[in-house]
């Protein structure tokens, strides 16, 4: 994070233990105030309308991980400015929601919406504590949104497992947990290992008065299968998307030098058990 993205200056930054609640409410300041920085970056990329699961390029109009949602109800939760739901929308005729905690980030998704001519369903809601009715969603996902920023990621997947009909699939991507044992360097600097791959400690960025601007956490791929086991659902399987060649573009630690040898994204796939 940069002085010039935020009023609050960025006084020490690093892997340590906060407090669950200090860490867990620090998205939605951070994604407010970073909101349009981040789409001046990374908008052009993602595209206006379109389903990226991540750096690597794979987008949904390749891979097929929802399935065919035409006509189903999909929710996307931590959805930014809603470019999935925009395609699902526009382009694969489901009927999609799209959340999000961050307001900055809705109001960028609003605009959008105006330039491309289509109105999205916008909801503010933190995923941990979702506004829908049981059973109400075909399928659930979320690229790289909601469960890197909250130190309990076991409460969004038990939401996801109430909202979604007996069946529904749920998928997400998140970076590598592979990754969290080097440097987020997608230089040379960010292929040796550094830190312990079990070291769960979130990364933290605090202003000089001590608030948590910013924290990620880390979860072991272990982890994340326990946490979508013990949520109730059935993995359908686990994707690592290679690097493509010719793919040269860099963000943040994800880089052709990085993607060569170590994997960048994890791809979880699941669903809820058939009545």
């Amino acid at each position: 994070m940069s002085d010039e993205s935020s009023k609050d200056a960025l006084a020490e930054a690093g892997y340590r233990t906060v407090p669950d609640e200090l860490g867990g409410r620090a998205a939605r300041g951070w994604w407010d105030a970073n909101a349009q920085e981040y789409l001046d970056e990374h908008g052009a990329f993602l595209g206006p309308e379109d389903l990226l699961w991540c750096p690597e390029g794979l987008r949904e109009s390749q891979a097929g991980l929802l399935g065919d949602v035409r006509g189903a109800r999909v929710l996307e939760i931590g959805a930014g400015a809603a470019q999935g739901t925009r395609w699902l929308q526009k382009v694969a005729g489901a009927r999609a929601v799209a959340t999000d905690v961050s307001a900055g980030m809705l109001a960028a998704a609003a605009r959008l919406d105006a330039a491309a001519g289509v109105r999205v369903p916008l909801v503010q809601a933190d995923a941990r504590s979702l506004p829908f009715a049981d059973a109400c969603f075909d399928v659930v996902f979320t690229a790289f949104g909601a469960l890197p920023f909250v130190p309990d990621a076991p409460r969004v997947h038990a939401e996801v497992a109430r909202v979604l009909r007996p069946g529904g699939r749920w998928v997400f991507s998140v970076t590598h947990p592979l990754r969290w044992a080097f440097p987020d360097d997608p230089g040379v600097g960010g292929l040796t290992a550094t830190r312990s791959y079990f070291d769960r400690r979130p990364y933290v960025e605090t202003a000089a008065d001590g608030r948590v601007l910013y924290a990620e956490y880390h979860r072991t791929v272990g982890d994340h299968v326990a946490d979508v086991v013990g949520a109730g659902f059935v993995l359908d399987g686990l994707l690592e998307p290679e690097w493509p060649a010719g793919h040269e573009r860099v963000w943040g630690g994800w880089g052709p030098v990085r993607g060569a040898r170590l994997p960048g994204t994890l791809i979880v796939r699941a669903h809820r058990p058939p009545a």
